[in-house]
């Protein structure tokens, strides 16, 4: 029989050591699981991360300030996507009143352009909260009353001269003077121009700025009305007599440049041929010349053609003349 050996101390301690930490490996292992399935029943079932959805603002705030101190003036809030910068003046209009609509001027920069009240207020917007630059416009008028204005006072001017009330012409002088045709011409047609322009204001124009500066009104007024009253003045005036329709001639004067009338009918062209002719000189250049030639032959023509036309009309002052070249042509 074999006798079994028994084993030595230290072998034994080290049989019983991987013994027990298998034991309390496989003791660790059942705690831990145990444990993460108590976490798992107590929690529910797991739950996947909620999804952003794209946020949409339902409304703006519009801040106003002022565009020299970039002070704040007001906040126009509930202002809806939909909202146009017409819309977002009314609302402003309410909380300052002393600013109507029409007066203000708005912008998205302290020295960018006036924002047009038609633009949605989606559109500049960056976030919920939009800020703008307000600038007082002032005392604001409509383009159809600033047309009316400017082309009713010439009409209504024109006619209290043409009337020749006793507060502008001395009566006895108006009944004494007989009017010239021309002046009953020259007020039918100066009505009927304003007519014309009211009629066009009224019933063809459509204006897209809805206003301008009163300060605008006022000088185009000043333009046309104190014109017209200038006009009217003279043209009504019982001395007044239209200028005679007779012409004449072209004499000398005391300009140099006339005396050539003493001898040619177009000294115009005298001039032209001369400067051409004077320039081929001085650069002595072939292209110059050959253009300078065609210019005499082409001005020769045309003064041919006028001067047998000025000895119809003007046969006395004509017929000793040449008609471009002294004595020659």
């Amino acid at each position: 029989m074999h006798s079994r050996q028994k084993p030595s101390a230290p072998e034994h301690k080290r049989n019983l050591a991987a013994h027990g930490g298998a034991l309390s490996m496989s003791h660790n292992d059942t705690r831990s699981f145990f444990n993460f399935s108590q976490l798992v029943l107590s929690a529910g079932h797991l739950k996947s991360p909620p999804v952003l959805k794209h946020s949409k603002i339902t409304y703006f705030e519009v801040e106003i300030l002022d565009v020299q101190s970039k002070k704040q003036i007001c906040i126009v809030d509930k202002v809806p996507p939909s909202s146009t910068l017409l819309d977002v003046k009314h609302k402003f209009h309410k909380a300052c009143p002393q600013w109507y609509p029409s007066r203000v001027g708005l912008q998205l920069e302290r020295n960018g352009p006036y924002l047009k009240d038609s633009i949605n207020i989606q559109s500049l917007a960056v976030s919920s909260i939009i800020t703008l630059y307000f600038t007082d416009l002032g005392q604001q008028v409509g383009w159809t009353t600033f047309f009316l204005t400017e082309y009713t006072g010439p009409l209504l001017i024109y006619l209290l001269f043409y009337i020749r009330l006793s507060t502008i012409y001395d009566q006895v002088e108006s009944r004494k003077n007989f009017r010239h045709p021309v002046v009953h011409l020259a007020c039918f047609c100066h009505c009927l121009h304003y007519i014309r322009h009211l009629l066009e204001t009224l019933f063809v124009h459509k204006f897209s700025g809805g206003h301008t500066p009163l300060k605008n009104m006022i000088k185009g007024c000043a333009f046309y009305w104190g014109f017209t009253s200038w006009i009217a003045y003279y043209i009504n005036h019982p001395q007044y007599t239209p200028p005679c329709s007779k012409a004449c001639f072209p004499s000398p004067t005391y300009n140099p440049f006339t005396w050539l009338f003493l001898l040619v009918s177009c000294p115009n062209y005298t001039y032209e041929v001369g400067s051409w002719i004077s320039f081929t000189v001085m650069t002595q250049t072939l292209p110059v010349g050959i253009f300078a030639f065609l210019m005499v032959i082409q001005m020769s023509l045309w003064a041919q053609k006028k001067h047998k036309l000025y000895l119809k009309r003007f046969y006395p002052e004509v017929r000793r003349k040449a008609a471009m070249i002294p004595i020659i042509f």
